[in-house]
């Protein structure tokens, strides 16, 4: 596939969204934003509720023409069950009808590490958790992130939609504790990783880690480095501050047992 030019970048008034906005015009994307909320310093960016059937025609709207879809919209902590259905479930579904209806045929997902949230967290010497590890949600959103791989891999298989979806860790400016020191992906390699993942040849279906080249790193990257994508950073430079301040990882402490960290235990809850 050439080089995805035109860009519809969902969720760009987030705060993934909105470094993305910054970073990825560099690699020579035109993108057309869309979001719920009004998009500060872009007046031409749609405004539409995914969730909502009755904007679908705004959906479609923006849409039509693109070469790719980013698809960074939803919820991104947990929630009550009808919001994360609505936003993240529903959402998701109606993208991907605009995406087949308008003849969009490739689109980058956001999904997340919390698709497989209550997997054992590697230890010292343990092998890298791969892609093809069994779904195993650690919340209401991690599971929509499920639903919106399998999502994905449907709308491959009946329709010839194209998806890399990304098990995004935390993509942050920096780590700020210590499971991040394995997890983080930074702003930079974050738009690596994207633009890999736009123009990458023949994807199918295919889910990939979206981490930085962490020295703490828990799980497979090649999947990811197959697509293009060369992480340039690595957390570890954060690593002496953060131990220090917090201490390592604790085997015997619920919050640290699994990949998903505190959303098995006491997930972040979403504000709006």
């Amino acid at each position: 596939m050439p080089a995805a030019r035109t860009v519809l970048l969902t969720g760009a008034a987030g705060g993934l969204g909105t470094l993305m906005r910054e970073l990825l015009p560099a690699y020579g994307y035109e993108l057309r934003l869309l979001d719920m909320r009004p998009v500060e310093g872009a007046p031409d960016a749609f405004t539409a509720d995914l969730g909502d059937p009755a904007q679908q025609g705004v959906l479609r709207e923006a849409v039509r023409g693109a070469d790719a879809v980013l698809h960074l919209a939803g919820i991104s902590l947990e929630a009550p069950f009808p919001r994360v259905l609505r936003a993240n479930v529903e959402g998701a579904y109606h993208l991907y009808e605009a995406a087949r209806a308008e003849g969009v045929h490739r689109i980058v997902a956001a999904s997340s590490n919390h698709a497989v949230g209550f997997t054992p967290r590697p230890r010292a010497g343990d092998p890298l958790v791969p892609v093809g590890t069994p779904h195993r949600p650690d919340t209401f959103y991690g599971l929509s992130k499920c639903f919106g791989e399998d999502l994905a891999q449907l709308y491959w298989d009946l329709h010839g939609v194209e998806t890399v979806s990304v098990r995004i860790g935390s993509c942050v400016p920096e780590p700020t504790d210590v499971r991040m020191l394995s997890t983080w992906l930074s702003p930079g390699d974050a738009a690596r990783l994207f633009h890999a993942a736009l123009t990458a040849e023949e994807v199918g279906h295919t889910v990939v880690y979206g981490s930085s080249a962490n020295t703490r790193l828990w799980w497979d990257l090649e999947p990811a480095r197959a697509l293009g994508y060369a992480p340039r950073d690595d957390a570890e430079r954060y690593a002496e501050k953060l131990v220090g301040e917090l201490g390592e990882l604790d085997d015997a402490n619920p919050d640290h047992a699994h990949l998903g960290g505190r959303f098995c235990t006491e997930p972040a809850l979403w504000p709006y």
